[in-house]
C-alpha cells in the first residue's frame, strides 16, 4: 500500500512531465493525421462534401490538411503551442457538429467521441501552452535569462 501512495505522490509532482508526453504524442498523432488525410484527399474531401457546408469544400479539405500536418508538428515540438492548439479547433469543432453528430454516440467505431475528445485536448492545449518540454518554454527561459546578463 506504502508502494502506490508512494507512485501516487510521485505522479503528482510530475503532472506537468505527464502533460507535456501527452502533447508531444498528441501533436504528432494529429502531424500523421494531417499527411493521412493528403495521401487520400478523396476521403477527406468526401467528408467535407458530405457535411453540406455550401460553400468552399475544397478551401476547407487544404485547410484541414495544413492545419492538421502544420499545427500537429508545432505542437508536438511545443512551438506556438497556443496558436498550434487554436487553429485546430474549428475543424474539430466541424467534424463534431457537422460530420459526426449524426452518427450520434455509442456506435462500434466511436467517432463522434474520440472527435469530441480531441477537440477537449486542443481546447485544453491552447489554454495551458506548452510546458517544460517545448520549444515556447525555451525560447522563453532563453530570452529571460539574456535579459537578466544584459
Amino acid at each position: 500500500m506504502e508502494e502506490l501512495e508512494r507512485l501516487r505522490r510521485w505522479l503528482d509532482a510530475h503532472r506537468e512531465l505527464w502533460l507535456d508526453l501527452m502533447r508531444v504524442y498528441f501533436g504528432f498523432a494529429l502531424f500523421a493525421k494531417g499527411v493521412s488525410f493528403a495521401m487520400e484527399g478523396s476521403t477527406l474531401f468526401d467528408s467535407v462534401q458530405s457535411a453540406n457546408i455550401g460553400f468552399g469544400d475544397t478551401m476547407i479539405s487544404h485547410y484541414v490538411v495544413v492545419a492538421h500536418i502544420c499545427g500537429g508538428l508545432f505542437l508536438g515540438i511545443g512551438l506556438l503551442t497556443r496558436l498550434a492548439a487554436a487553429v485546430q479547433v474549428p475543424i474539430l469543432a466541424g467534424a463534431v457538429f457537422l460530420v459526426h453528430r449524426k452518427e450520434g454516440l455509442f456506435t462500434p467505431q466511436m467517432t463522434l467521441e474520440l472527435t469530441i475528445l480531441v477537440l477537449m485536448l486542443l481546447l485544453l492545449f491552447t489554454a495551458a501552452g506548452g510546458g517544460r518540454l517545448s520549444v515556447d518554454y525555451w525560447l522563453r527561459h532563453r530570452t529571460t535569462a539574456a535579459a537578466k546578463t544584459a
